[in-house]
Formats: C-alpha cells, structure tokens, sequence
C-alpha cells in the first residue's frame, strides 16, 4: 500500500462532489469531508423549505448527469436534495465522505507547504483529530458567512436584534404569517422572501438601497438565461435582455421599482416573476435604503426620512467569502472577490486548490464538470512539480480576478484554454528557479484555533 498521504476535500456540496468524482476518476488517492449528515450542501441544509432554483434544470445540472425528465424547468429544494443523493450514489461517492466532520484548522508544513499540509478535524464521536494530507481542495461554499448591514451587525453578533434575522436563518413561511414585516436587499433572496411575504404577512415591505435589473424566470415560456446563446457577445446579449424587458416587463417606474444604476450584468440580475405580480397587486410596497434600525424594537428611518414598526426584519444582504479554518491572510479576499490565480490558486502554496468562489452569472452545472476535470488534471501535475502551480501560473502573466461575478460562457471557454495550456505549465515550472517563487507570503500568518 502507498504511504503517500491522500488529497482531502473540505465539502460535500455541489462542487465538492464534482471534484471527488474528477479526482477518483484520475486515479487520485482522496479523503472527503463535510460538516453535515448530507451531501448537497446548501440543498441541503441551507435554504428555506419553499425554495426553487432561480436557474433553469437545463444550466443547473451536471454536464454528466441530467436531471430527471419529470423535474420542472425550475426544481425544488427537496428535488435538489434529491438530485445530489442520486449523483453521489450513481458514481459511489459516498464511502469516502466522512460526514459530521468539521475542519478547524488546516496548516502548512514546510516551505510552500512542500511537505504537505496538517488538518485539524472536530467530530462528535471522535473528537478533535489532526492528520496530514498532500493537498487541500477547499469546496465549502459561498453562502453560508452572513453578511449584515452596519445597523444589524452588532445586534446580530450580540444575539440582541430579536427582531432581526438573516435569509439564511429563514426556513418556513410561517415565520412571517400576520405580522408586519421588512426584507432588505434586493438580490434573488429578497426577492424571493418578499414574495413569501405578501402571501402570508399582514405588511410585507422591501428596502432597496439601489436599482437593480429585474427580469421574469420565463420569456415566452423559454426560462429566460436559456435565451442567451454562447455565441453571443456581451453586448448583443444586453441588448437582446434590454428589448425582452420593454417588450415583457414595460418601465420599472410603473411598478415603484428604482432604475438600474449599473448595467446589465455588471451585477447579478434578480430572476422572479412573482415580484412584478405582487409589486401590481399591491402587496409588496417598495421602501429605500434603511438609515437606521432598532434591532429590539423593530423601529426603522428610511433613508427619505419616512419611520416604520416591524414585527420582523429579514436581511436578504448576502454573504461574505470566508475560510475560518485557514491562517489568516493565507487567502487574501477583497470584498466578494477571493485573490486566486486561475480561479483556484495561490502563488505560495502548493496543493491548496480553492474551488467555487467565482458566482457565474447563473446554472453552476455546465462549469462544474470541465472546471473538476481541469482541477484533477492539474492536481496531477501538481504531484510531479517542486514548485507551486500557482507561481507558475502567475508566472504566464495571468492576473486574478476583479470581480466574483463572471460570464459562463467566457469560464468554459477560459477551461478549453487552460487544460490546452498543462504541457505549458510543465515545460515553464522546469524553468523556474526558487529564488523567482514566492514562497511565502508577505505577511505573518496567524494560525486558525482549532478550538
């Protein structure tokens, strides 16, 4: 038997189980772990009971495993969870998930991590336990660290803001039956949640710090990303949206809606149909940006000045990217946007891959499958070279990303190139020296607790 230590993969969710079929698929020796007692992810465990997928069956499953027939083009959470236990047992992932298991601390071991990396894992049963790894895939999410308002933050922190809570924490439409209730933000979460509201609630506001591009899940009956064709650029691709929203949608005025103040996919566009029905019928009342907030009371100031009471105020504000278990500024993050060359990789390190920071503009399911083969084969070369395949990607002139919003389209065609680009990446790690690698970082890493 080898004694070269496995790969360990941090997540059981849609990414992580693609990257555990790619790896097995190569031959590569794997450990997989998750911190639920399912596989899916947020499916899983994270969204609220009535939820639907905003993207359509079509862009949403894995290249190599279609959803089932029967599924509508629009999916539910249950249906969802129900695909990724398909998944994992069609391709028999399953005996190498340890479930309940939750990574703590995950830290280097010898320049550049040359020698591997030591991981630190909590289970109910067994308790505290490190152990060492050759590589690190980190696949554990971008939708679970709340992020809150300033006037929200402390409360929430504190657990004072009784009247306050994230999207995250809503599971059921009987949280907000008869009462008088809030949801701030503007995304495809608030959206959805104001929607739930002005089924059940006796007042169901929405707070919009901005305009944002709403656009119906359908045109036509077609669900409406389906329309938009690879081969179009960008910009024929706004205009194409720009004419389906004046022809279907008419003036956003009209419905009490703000103005875009940014173009068309510049920012994610809020997918529902429900909104514009409820924003008509009166039952959604569209409120600015919050100046303040009392998080005990439910007291709110508008930003027009205006003052309202809350039975319950539902931060629909998104999440930050966050890797707890990893040495502070081993990953640096600014904002939404996760410092990774080739969307994965540091310059520093060798074998720390992470995957799935990068939001597509919708359905994950198309990327995910050549994005995990792309990761395997690399993981290869990886085991062959001394140096980390991050500084020799960066060496290529390849800068990380601007922004954590991306073109689908663009990423596979961006994929195609990179797994062309492997025999490069050989002959140039070859070439380089330690002394033009950065080895390190630029700043002092402080260990994550384990505690």
């Amino acid at each position: 038997m080898s004694t070269t230590p496995p790969l360990l993969v941090i997540g059981a969710g849609p990414v992580g189980l693609a990257i555990a079929k790619a790896l097995g698929e190569v031959g590569l020796d794997y450990v997989q772990v998750e911190a639920s007692d399912h596989v899916g992810g947020n499916w899983a465990h994270g969204v609220y009971t009535t939820a639907h997928i905003i993207s359509s069956k079509k862009t949403t499953e894995y290249a190599d495993f279609p959803m089932p027939a029967h599924y509508p083009d629009f999916p539910s959470a249950s249906q969802m969870r129900a695909y990724f236990e398909s998944y994992t047992d069609a391709f028999h992932l399953r005996d190498r998930i340890v479930f309940e298991t939750e990574v703590t601390a995950v830290v280097p071991v010898g320049p550049a991590a040359a020698d591997g990396w030591d991981v630190t894992t909590k289970h109910p049963v067994h308790g505290l336990q490190t152990r060492r790894y050759r590589g690190v895939l980190v696949c554990n999410g971008h939708h679970w660290s709340r992020s809150f308002p300033a006037w929200a933050r402390d409360a929430a922190a504190s657990g004072r803001g009784s009247k306050v809570i994230h999207s995250k924490d809503f599971h059921h439409p009987d949280e907000l039956r008869q009462k008088r209730v809030l949801v701030v933000g503007g995304g495809n979460s608030g959206s959805d949640l104001v929607c739930e509201a002005a089924r059940v609630a006796t007042r169901a506001d929405w707070s919009l710090r901005r305009g944002y591009w709403f656009m119906p899940k359908t045109f036509f009956g077609i669900p409406s990303i389906e329309l938009i064709q690879p081969w179009l650029p960008v910009p024929a691709q706004r205009a194409l949206v720009h004419t389906l929203l004046k022809i279907v949608v008419g003036d956003y005025a009209r419905y009490g809606l703000p103005q875009p103040d940014h173009r068309l996919f510049e920012a994610h566009p809020t997918v529902s149909t429900e909104v514009f029905h409820y924003l008509k019928h009166g039952r959604i009342h569209p409120r600015p940006d919050v100046r303040s907030a009392d998080p005990t009371t439910g007291r709110v100031t508008f930003s027009d000045g205006a003052v309202a009471d809350y039975d319950l105020i539902v931060c629909a504000t998104g999440f930050d990217v966050s890797f707890p278990f990893l040495p502070d500024g081993m990953i640096p993050v600014h904002g939404k946007v996760a410092e990774l060359y080739a969307g994965a990789l540091r310059p520093e390190w060798r074998h720390l891959w992470i995957v799935g920071t990068t939001q597509p503009r919708y359905g994950l399911g198309g990327l995910v499958r050549p994005g995990a083969e792309l990761i395997a084969q690399w993981c290869r070369l990886q085991d062959e070279l001394a140096v980390p395949l991050g500084a020799v990607v960066k060496s290529l002139g390849l800068k990380p990303p601007t922004t954590h919003l991306a073109d689908p389209h663009a990423i596979l065609r961006e994929i195609a190139i990179a797994k062309r680009l492997t025999p490069l990446l050989r002959w140039r790690a070859k070439r380089l020296s330690p002394p033009t690698l950065e080895l390190q970082p630029e700043a002092p890493l402080r260990q994550a607790s384990t505690a």
